[in-house]
């Protein structure tokens, strides 16, 4: 047999030792001689070739003639076939183990397989199980845990198949038990080309949760060994990133049939984030049904619910939903919301995605919560409105309009109209944050979701930091819009009319109100109010001409009316496919810069809005040097069109109450924002 080994390594010394110190090593060698349990035999051999390596490198003119042979590429030893067992032995010591075992597991096999139950195959087993033991060791420290794990599993099958050396076969299998995690996140963060390891990785997870009772680990303490709970909730974090969401979802679901809770509040999230980030709206209504078969003390699944009723369009059912909810915080935050309950519900659920939902999966955006894009699918309009035929929804009595004001994709800084300051001041996200809550009682802080399975039962050990903690009350969900202050909340909002034909009109009666003077501050002078029929001219003939920016000091009526009238003839204009130069004139920059989005999306659907806007009559309510409150009437009709110019959805909406905020920078007054 040859072995893959030099004297210099088969004796544990240098090539540049003398003669002296090789002596000085053999008897070193032989003086610590294996204690495993090999033969006599056995260990008289590898003494035996000890002292030939020694005797050939003490040699002064041996050793030169062997030095040669190895630059010119010798490679190898040859061991005669009665002392094999010796040579792989000291291949093991020389730590050639993965050499070693591969040999010795040759040799155990037919036809040079030893007589059953001679001290020879005795020998064999136990060089083939130590030189395993240490290969896995090896590879493992290399992280070449797969690698590692094949070894182990080949060493147990053959020592099952020669049924000796029971102990250390358990060693090897707990060797092999330790070693999963790591092999199933080896397998896992692989390349994705590598389709047949990553599977592996997840048969072998699914295998794992099993066997340990679940993600709670109920099984736990019956393993040999493994990871307790603290350390698996680090390690299923680590490899959660590396699953898709359906994935994800397959794994709860199967793990929750199994008797695993925290996997079903899981699964909820997995068919959410599925849903949500594919537009697939089914996928949500599973995950609604699935958590309400969830029942288990501890978890308030009712904002839950409500954020999900909410995702399908049933807003009356979500506020309900919230309403019936046993957390106090959560009624409080939702009393003291700066805006009425729809706005609330929509910046909860956003931030329920955005930090709780869409994190932790390998194919989802979890920074992208466009509730708009949400409703404005065209999947998402036509399942809703089978669950309205089957009469699952309660939205034809309750309906709203979604405003692209509920969107977060508003920059990181937006501009707050201040009624104290009397200006415009630019805040950033994190001052409104704190300006907003910093009077609302800390111990609003106790809602705080601290840890992904707060939701479940205290008594279970939670998988820290699986999810990032939301504060909805101290740190209002990332979440209250920046446009947020104790003040005026100035909302940054525009029509967005594909989204009727999924909602009908929301009831706006709290924004027509008459406001007393009382409420206003103001002399009867400063309310100003004028009932008229729309101009003649046409909204197309204005918008051939550049209007002049407004820099009155005091606007009357009428000119406000025209920047109005321009403002909605020109975003008219925009939506179906021209050019508007007046945009920038009458509107401030994050209003033109959310048309132009919402007009690169028609684009790439390749289709277009046809809007007719028409105000039929305006009530100027408060006035400040540099805020303008107007409240507006208007009839409202829009077509949108593929590209062939055939109509795929129509709105049209009477006497549509709109707010409407101006604001004056430097001398020139723009519209700000608007809502209805």
């Amino acid at each position: 047999m040859e072995l893959p080994i030099d004297h210099f390594r088969l004796l544990g010394v240098s090539p540049s030792v003398d003669a002296g110190e090789v002596l000085r090593a053999l008897q070193l060698r032989l003086d610590k001689a294996p204690e495993q349990g090999f033969t006599h035999e056995t260990l008289s051999q590898r003494a035996e070739l000890l002292r030939l390596s020694a005797d050939l490198l003490s040699d002064s003119s041996l050793r030169k003639e062997y030095e040669t042979a190895l630059l010119k590429g010798a490679v190898g030893l040859e061991v005669p076939s009665r002392k094999e067992i010796a040579g792989l032995i000291l291949l093991w010591e020389a730590d050639a183990s993965f050499e070693a075992f591969q040999l010795a597991s040759k040799r155990l096999k037919p036809p040079q397989a030893p007589a059953l139950g001679s001290s020879r195959e005795a020998d064999l087993i136990l060089v083939s199980a130590l030189a395993c033991k240490e290969a896995a060791k090896q590879e493992k420290e290399e992280r070449r845990y797969q690698s590692a794990g094949m070894l182990l599993k080949e060493g147990i099958q053959l020592l099952q198949r020669m049924g000796k050396l029971p102990e250390e076969r358990k060693n090897l299998e707990d060797d092999l038990e330790q070693l999963l995690p790591y092999r199933i996140l080896d397998l896992l963060s692989r390349d994705l080309g590598d389709q047949s390891s990553h599977q592996e990785g997840i048969r072998l997870l699914d295998d794992f949760v099993s066997q340990r009772g679940g993600l709670e680990g109920r099984r736990q303490k019956s393993l040999r060994s493994g990871l307790d709970q603290s350390e698996f909730e680090v390690f299923f974090q680590q490899i959660r990133k590396f699953l898709t969401v359906q994935e994800q979802a397959d794994l709860f679901i199967a793990w929750h049939k199994e008797g695993s809770d925290e996997a079903g509040f899981l699964a909820v999230l997995a068919l959410t984030a599925s849903g949500f980030s594919r537009r697939k709206p089914e996928r949500l209504n599973e995950a609604r049904q699935f958590l309400k078969r969830i029942n288990f003390k501890g978890l308030d699944s009712f904002p839950l619910l409500g954020c999900l009723d909410l995702l399908l369009a049933d807003v009356e059912l979500a506020k309900e939903k919230f309403r019936q909810s046993p957390d106090e915080k959560l009624c409080t935050w939702l009393d003291n919301y700066p805006g009425d309950d729809l706005a609330a519900l929509c910046d909860y659920c956003r931030d329920w995605l955005k930090k709780d939902v869409l994190p932790g999966f390998r194919d989802v955006d979890s920074e992208e919560v466009d509730l708009e894009s949400w409703f404005a699918d065209r999947d998402v309009q036509n399942f809703v409105e089978q669950l309205e035929r089957k009469g699952a929804l309660g939205l034809a009595k309750a309906g709203f309009s979604f405003l692209s004001s509920l969107s977060s994709e508003q920059s990181t800084k937006d501009l707050l109209l201040s009624d104290d300051s009397e200006q415009l001041v630019e805040v950033d996200d994190e001052e409104i944050k704190e300006d907003l809550f910093n009077n609302i009682n800390d111990d609003a802080s106790a809602f705080a979701i601290n840890r992904p399975f707060e939701y479940l039962h205290s008594s279970v050990l939670r998988f820290k930091d699986l999810l990032t903690p939301f504060k909805p009350l101290k740190s209002p969900f990332g979440l209250i819009l920046v446009g947020t202050s104790l003040g005026f909340l100035a909302i940054t909002i525009f029509f967005a009319p594909n989204i009727y034909q999924l909602v009908l009109r929301r009831n706006n009666s709290d924004l027509t109100q008459e406001l007393t003077k009382e409420e206003l501050g103001e002399t009867k002078d400063d309310l100003e109010n004028i009932d008229f029929k729309q101009d003649k001219e046409s909204l197309e003939e204005k918008e051939v001409m550049k209007v002049k920016p407004l820099t009155s000091d005091r606007p009357d009526r009428a000119e406000i009316l025209e920047l109005l009238e321009v403002w909605l003839s020109s975003k008219s204009t925009f939506l179906s496919g021209s050019m508007s130069e007046n945009l920038e004139i009458v509107a401030r920059k994050h209003l033109v810069e959310a048309l132009a989005k919402e007009r690169s999306k028609d684009a790439a659907l390749r289709q277009r809005q046809e809007i007719e806007a028409n105000i039929t009559s305006i009530n100027i309510v408060s006035r400040k040097p540099r805020r303008i409150e107007v409240q507006a009437k208007v009839n409202y009709n829009d077509v949108r069109l593929d590209r062939s110019g055939n109509t795929l959805a129509q709105t049209s909406i009477k006497d549509l109450a709109v707010t409407y905020i101006l604001g004056r920078d430097a001398d020139v007054w723009r519209l700000h924002a608007f809502k209805n």
